[in-house]
């Protein structure tokens, strides 16, 4: 048994298909049908039930993926240990980030990333928390940044700064006249959210729970984007909140429209998030220090409540 056959078994179970399976290892599909046969006959049993559709797993192939995840996994350390004893920081690193992350985060750092270490191939992908921890856990991506804590024992956090919510209100609105609003001013029928899946929505809600339940109003919509949520408070359609970043980029007119909260300032932890295996971890202490110093001068907030990005059940 061999960790190339190992790799071909994972990869028929995650995507259910031989033929797929095939053309994510880059080999052909007898080939790696063969390989996996030759496990089955090694071991004496069947890891794949080949009679249903999509491909399952047995009982005892379930067993045996758990434990290939493993095998690989420590696999890979090895090369890691080299690596880190050569002082190398190099190498393809999968990176994703989450929507309302990526816009303001991505740019302050990037640059400077890719100029400090540039023997590292970023491959930097959009996705939401959900896809993130599904990735993660598959071994599709080696770290990523998002709105923690996410309370999951297999995925580890370092906490890169803490960033407060803040309110776009529009002229016409009675909180305009406030210099700094408290969470008691918020009423959830006005805020415009974003759409099902962002995990910003879903901190809007959690900092909104003690609140009423939402009534049904005349339209109803949730946007993927904070400037249409922005465009539609200035047409007199409610209010909506951003977080704090977001507003850095906003023209001078928008800005006279925000208002902080009091302290302490409801906020969202953002977190460089990674598996257990601890894999490429030279890599990820570099992007959490480069992280780290340009975000100290845009983010000074200390005097924080944190609202979980996690959806309440």
């Amino acid at each position: 048994m061999t960790i190339t056959q190992l790799q071909y078994v994972l990869a028929v179970a995650e995507h259910k298909n031989f033929t797929l399976a095939a053309e994510k290892c880059f080999v052909t599909q007898p080939t790696l049908s063969m390989q996996i046969q030759k496990i089955e006959e090694e071991l004496n049993i069947l890891i794949f039930d080949r009679t249903k559709k999509p491909i399952q797993l047995t009982d005892i192939g379930q067993k045996i993926v758990n434990q290939a995840k493993n095998i690989v996994n420590e696999a890979d350390r090895i090369k890691d240990i080299v690596e880190q004893q050569k002082g190398f920081i190099g190498g393809e690193f999968r990176l994703g980030i989450i929507p309302t992350i990526m816009p303001t985060l991505l740019p302050m750092f990037l640059s400077n990333f890719i100029n400090k270490y540039p023997k590292v191939k970023l491959l930097i992908e959009e996705l939401n928390t959900d896809e993130i921890i599904v990735k993660l856990k598959n071994g599709h991506l080696d770290a990523a940044i998002a709105a923690t804590p996410l309370e999951d024992e297999k995925i580890k956090e370092i906490v890169l700064y803490f960033e407060p919510f803040v309110a776009y209100i529009p002229e016409h609105h009675a909180n305009f006249q406030k210099e700094e609003i408290e969470v008691s001013d918020l009423n959830l029928n006005e805020i415009l959210l974003l759409q099902d899946g962002h995990c910003f929505r879903d901190g809007i809600l959690n900092l909104c729970k003690n609140g009423s339940d939402v009534e049904q109003n005349n339209f109803q919509i949730q946007s993927g984007s904070f400037e249409t949520l922005i465009k539609l408070a200035d047409e007199g359609l409610g209010t909506t909140l951003l977080p704090y970043l977001h507003t850095l980029d906003l023209k001078e007119s928008d800005k006279l429209k925000l208002r902080n909260f009091k302290e302490p300032k409801p906020a969202r932890e953002v977190s460089l998030i990674y598996p257990k295996s601890e894999l490429k971890m030279q890599i990820i202490d570099a992007l959490r220090s480069t992280i780290a110093g340009v975000v100290k001068g845009a983010i000074v907030f200390q005097n924080v409540q944190i609202i979980s990005p996690l959806q309440k059940k």
